[in-house]
């Protein structure tokens, strides 16, 4: 049958009607004619292969990058269409390899992605949900076998189409992924075989003697002398043997370029632990440490959060697990929760008499906000706990949101916070609302809704105890502010403000008397009619090899081993909210200002009450000046007294009227 050059040109307007924008495009640009186009939708459809791919192996030709991803972007609009969801380009908007090889090994078993052709993307907190893509959103098979798994964990399905060359791309992507953790975690096992058959004698040597007594004692959860253990377990665990001995707060084990160094936190203040480590050793030990917390060992690219309980002379303690990247290797630091170790009780805390009542009398109040105020490690948490600990009876109903749970009460209903099931601070604080509470602690005030919670509880009948991250008692006032809390509920609601810091305390055994002169005295805001009547206390603290020395000879101080300090001593400043305050609250008055009004109505300042300590002999004057001089109490100090006092007759300078002499020129203020 032959056809007429008119019926040809019909034939082929026809066939361009029939093709889509697409094919159309490629006809007019003569990649193809219409029966070649015609030929690849049909074996498109019996295939299901791209019309691109088949479009190439009809025609001998490779179509341009342009209009393979017009054609893309044309077949993913048409997918929208049909499904009624969003589609997914991974060429516009990458999913993150690592969380999807995650997902993958977490979440959807990969049995489950080919037969369904579809790979989880990414996972999101609030609300509870999945992205998942898919090449067949309507399956209902596998929609069902998905809420399978999520529905017990209470997350949502999110689906987005995608096409079937995009999800094979993104499965090998996978495999290339996991492939090479494989590879890593496999590396790691050989490293951690070959640390277990080195020979680590020399290492242990440099451990103290008195470890084998502490490892007798504490049986087999963290014993160290099994001769069966590997000595990377036998080293990590007299790490942690160690710092539970010697009453550290922390442990930060940190890879060094040429060796490996352990040190503890003691009293505030970090110390070399032990002799360097071989570099060899790192990973390995890095690796045990991770599998103690229960850690991705293979993961060496971001940080993780882990926990470690085990016991220790009859009693449970937990390590805070931290790790992270550093530049030689992962540093791994361990905070130290024990919470036997810890004595609650304001008066085991607070050395000042008035400063106790003070706190103690705020304590009692049926409602009510006070704040805790204070650096990371200043001590603000055992604190709130003494707080509780004294307000703790059957007749009051206590709740506190904690991250984490850092002491266990007995008669007091903890929560802990979960961010990922949306448990957080605010949220927890309303929950409370509906539990008929007298006193609520919440651990941490960082944001606006947290501390606008918080101060309407305290204006609706509730006692309510917090934190803020400030250098001083006025300070938070300041940061409430930046918060966006409205002066007024602030001066409403506030009942005060405790700032703290903790200073170490001297051995009462090896501690050294002596005279400060009165420039010394000056530099603090201190003065003396002679130096001979003011005795204060240095710190005899000594060298690494002093103390090798003094051991061999059997002159070390048995309290503090050399260490000059031993334990630490709290710091207070107690602002009460008076009617003056208030006023200066509600005027947005500086913090400058608030501090001078509440110095003139009788507060201790930081400054003032460690230099009370450094007189009562607890403490030296070089503790205040690491943790407390930066405080500007001495300045608040001279400008509230500065209506009473005195002129100096030499230099015409302020003098306070406790001052004999004036701390700039030494005149005497009394001739002879």
């Amino acid at each position: 049958m032959t056809y007429s050059s008119s019926s040809k040109r019909t034939r082929a307007v026809a066939l361009r009607n029939y093709f889509s924008p697409f094919g159309n495009k490629l006809i007019q640009a003569g990649y193809a004619v219409p029966e070649q186009m015609q030929q690849a939708l049909t074996e498109t459809r019996k295939s299901g292969r791209s019309l691109v791919e088949v479009l190439q192996s009809i025609t001998g030709r490779e179509l341009p990058p342009e209009l393979v991803r017009q054609y893309k972007k044309h077949h993913l609009f048409e997918l929208k269409i049909l499904y009624g969801v969003d589609c997914l380009d991974p060429e516009i908007d990458s999913p993150a390899q690592s969380e999807m090889a995650d997902l993958v090994e977490t979440l959807i078993p990969i049995d489950m992605c080919r037969r369904y052709k579809l790979i989880p993307l990414k996972k999101s907190d609030e609300p509870p949900s999945v992205l998942i893509a898919m090449v067949d959103p309507d399956n209902l098979e596998a929609q069902d076998d998905l809420n399978r798994i999520l529905r017990p964990r209470e997350i949502k399905l999110q689906r987005k189409v995608i096409t079937q060359n995009d999800y094979e791309r993104l499965l090998e992507q996978y495999h290339e992924i996991q492939s090479e953790r494989d590879q890593e975690r496999e590396r790691l096992r050989k490293e951690h075989e070959m640390a277990k058959q080195a020979d680590l004698s020399g290492i242990f040597e440099n451990l103290d003697s008195n470890l084998q007594e502490a490892q007798d004692e504490i049986g087999d959860d963290l014993g160290a002398n099994d001769a069966n253990q590997a000595p990377v377990i036998n080293l990590v665990n007299k790490v942690l043997i160690k710092a539970l001995q010697e009453k550290a707060s922390d442990i930060h084990v940190e890879p060094q370029e040429e060796y490996l160094r352990v040190r503890f936190r003691k009293d505030g203040v970090l110390i070399q632990a032990f002799e360097p480590l071989p570099k060899k050793i790192t990973p390995a030990v890095i690796a045990r440490f991770k599998i103690m917390a229960e850690l991705d060992i293979a993961e060496r690219r971001l940080p993780q959060d882990g926990k470690i309980r085990r016991m220790f002379q009859e009693r449970k303690v937990d390590f805070r697990v931290n790790t992270l990247p550093s530049r030689y290797g992962e540093k791994v630091c361990l905070r130290i929760l024990d919470n036997s170790a810890t004595q609650l009780g304001l008066d085991k805390l607070i050395t000042d008499q008035k400063t106790l009542d003070i706190v103690r009398e705020m304590a009692s109040r049926p409602f009510g906000l006070i704040l805790v105020t204070g650096p990371t490690g200043s001590g603000k948490s055992t604190s709130l706990y003494s707080v509780l600990a004294e307000r703790n009876h059957p007749g009051v109903n206590i709740n506190t949101a904690e991250d984490p749970i850092e002491y266990s009460l007995p008669g007091i209903t903890q929560v802990q916070v979960i961010r990922e099931k949306g448990m957080d601070f605010a949220n927890i604080l309303r929950a409370f609302m509906r539990q008929d509470p007298d006193v609520i602690l919440v651990g941490e005030t960082r944001d606006k809704e947290t501390a606008k919670t918080a101060i309407e509880a305290a204006l609706t009948g509730h006692l309510v105890l917090t934190t803020l991250h400030t250098n001083d008692a006025a300070g938070a006032i300041a940061r409430l502010d930046e918060m966006g809390i409205e002066p007024f509920m602030v001066s409403g609601a506030l009942i005060g403000v405790l700032a703290q810091r903790l200073v170490r305390r001297v051995c009462t055994e090896c501690r050294i008397p002596y005279h400060p002169t009165q420039a010394e005295l000056a530099r603090f805001g201190l003065s003396a009619v002679n130096e001979d009547e003011v005795t204060f206390y240095k710190a005899n603290t000594l060298t690494p090899e002093e103390i090798s020395e003094a051991k061999s000879k059997g002159t070390l101080c048995v309290k503090c081993s050399g260490g000059g300090y031993k334990g630490r001593v709290g710091v207070y400043e107690v602002m009460q909210n008076s009617e003056r305050i208030q006023v200066l609250i509600n005027q947005g008055a500086t913090t400058d200002r608030i501090k001078e009004a509440a110095v003139d109505e009788g507060m201790t300042t930081l400054l003032a009450y460690s230099l009370n300590l450094v007189r009562e002999g607890y403490t030296t004057l070089e503790e205040v000046e690491r943790v407390t001089f930066t405080d500007s109490g001495l300045e608040a100090e001279l400008k509230a007294k500065r209506k009473t006092s005195l002129t100096c007759r030499t230099c015409k300078a302020d003098l306070i009227p406790e001052w004999l002499d004036c701390p700039y020129c030494m005149t005497p203020r009394f001739s002879d």
